[in-house]
């Protein structure tokens, strides 16, 4: 009896969550998941920082700007994954190899693109600023970029059907998320170490001009 029960909530379940992953729902579903996952991983970050400093007030909205960019995300690669599905058709090795190459060298980088400038224009900052930021901190991105997606990109394409691509890759991506909310965040301003009383004392002589002599009256 039980294992007949258990058949049928498997069976019902499956017909309630498929509308999710058909027509364009599955589209709603890619932008609203990427979205969750993106502020997801940035609230798991703002909690390790709110370990390492128990004063720290959350910022919500730095949480809500992240949910934004995800959002935006989610369309461009419900799309991409549409487009590569067409252009190299099959499961064989060869051609999962290509669309792996083809999405680590062409959507990686522009995604990564999207994200600084996304997540730069919602916090006030010019295109100009998000770019330069996206330029120094473009090979620290893309070497952890290479270390994660080539292996979880080989499973999608090789393993999954096309309609949940992007639900995998949103639920995959909360750690990467989390890594992106610390690069993007994080204080790369150089720390000086405070001066001790003495040190003080020093620098504080070093910058007063050196005495003039006291020249002696003429009696």
């Amino acid at each position: 009896m039980l294992p007949r029960v258990g058949k049928e909530f498997v069976v019902r379940m499956r017909f309630n969550w498929r509308p999710f992953f058909e027509g364009r729902t599955l589209l709603l579903t890619n932008t609203l998941s990427g979205g969750v996952i993106l502020g997801l991983g940035d609230i798991v970050m703002q909690s390790c920082e709110n370990f390492k400093k128990p004063g720290r007030v959350r910022d919500w909205k730095r949480t809500g700007c992240m949910f934004t960019v995800g959002c935006s995300m989610g369309p461009m690669l419900h799309y991409w994954y549409i487009f590569l599905d067409r252009a190299f058709v099959g499961r064989a090795l060869k051609t999962v190899g290509k669309k792996v190459l083809v999405d680590q060298l062409v959507a990686s980088p522009f995604l990564g693109m999207w994200y600084f400038l996304g997540m730069g224009a919602m916090e006030g900052h010019t295109l100009s600023e998000g770019m330069k930021e996206f330029k120094d901190k473009f090979w620290e991105f893309y070497r952890a970029d290479c270390c994660v997606w080539p292996a979880a990109q080989m499973i999608n394409f090789y393993f999954l059907s096309p309609q949940f691509r992007v639900v995998y890759i949103n639920f995959v991506t909360l750690g990467w998320d989390t890594y992106l909310s610390y690069l993007k965040h994080r204080d790369d301003s150089p720390h000086t170490e405070p001066l001790s009383d003495s040190s003080a004392v020093d620098v504080q002589q070093e910058a007063l001009p050196p005495s003039k002599p006291l020249e002696k009256k003429n009696n």
